[in-house]
């Protein structure tokens, strides 16, 4: 079995990857082997949260990255697989919340600043890796989503807090499950899978959050298992997907929520 979720000898990219949910993925691929390249606009960050992980004897470098800007995809991506000779799996995480709005309050210049990142990058940079893939027959994508891209926002849960889930997340979420099944459809045939991961509220990002109790308990009462996700949590499914332990698996939204969309 821990041969199966090994990923000795593998090369990953996480974008967006000293996030929330970029940090423990980043962390989870380097533990079970890879060299991570943690990539974002902010190479600072990323440079330094790879000698965070190397210092621990794991394998990580840190890149700058803009998913707005082409040329600087397609550099990035040749960068990388000239440096290690490959790259085998892709991590889609980045997500730009610029223009995010309600639809009264959307203009085409918002809805544009966010679809140019959470939509054009993610295309850009799939794109750009699939290439590296279908020369060596084998890859892994995973798009992390959400649970707004498996089912309608339930504004209710807010309360009087003054949250909201805005139109534009609904969009690219929804979107992004579809692009994955199209991936995994068209590129199954030179060895390459595509999944999605859809998780629920995330505690670190939350939970500390004054101002927000109302929300945090009716998430909770709400959420059959009675809590938010945690590191772990996003951890152990990017790992299984991206290794041999999910090796016919693609096309999928795994959903890890909870239970949040089971009602």
């Amino acid at each position: 079995m821990n041969k199966l979720f090994n990923l000795t000898g593998k090369t990953a990219i996480v974008t967006g990857g000293t996030g929330l949910f970029g940090a423990p993925i980043s962390r989870a691929l380097a533990e079970a082997g890879a060299h991570v390249a943690i990539a974002s606009r902010n190479a600072q960050r990323c440079r330094e949260f790879a000698a965070e992980l190397t210092d621990t004897g794991l394998e990580a470098s840190g890149w700058e990255l803009d998913l707005s800007d082409e040329l600087q995809i397609q550099h990035f991506v040749s960068s990388v697989a000239g440096r290690f000779g490959q790259i085998d799996i892709l991590v889609n995480n980045a997500v730009s919340r610029e223009g995010f709005k309600n639809l009264e309050d959307m203009g085409a210049e918002d809805w544009e600043a966010a679809q140019k990142i959470n939509s054009t990058g993610l295309m850009l940079i799939t794109k750009a890796v699939v290439p590296h893939m279908q020369a060596r027959s084998s890859g892994n994508i995973i798009n992390i989503g959400s649970i707004q891209g498996t089912v309608g926002p339930n504004f209710a849960v807010y309360g009087s807090t003054g949250m909201t889930s805005p139109v534009n997340y609904t969009y690219d979420k929804w979107g992004m499950v579809g692009f994955t099944k199209w991936l995994a459809n068209y590129y199954g045939k030179y060895g390459i899978r595509a999944n999605c991961i859809s998780p629920g509220g995330y505690g670190p990002g939350v939970e500390q959050m004054t101002g927000k109790e109302e929300f945090i308990a009716n998430y909770k009462r709400l959420t059959p298992l009675g809590r938010f996700a945690d590191d772990k949590d996003i951890q152990g499914p990017v790992v299984f997907l991206a290794s041999e332990a999910s090796s016919y698996v693609t096309g999928h939204n795994l959903v890890v929520d909870g239970g949040w969309t089971s009602w």
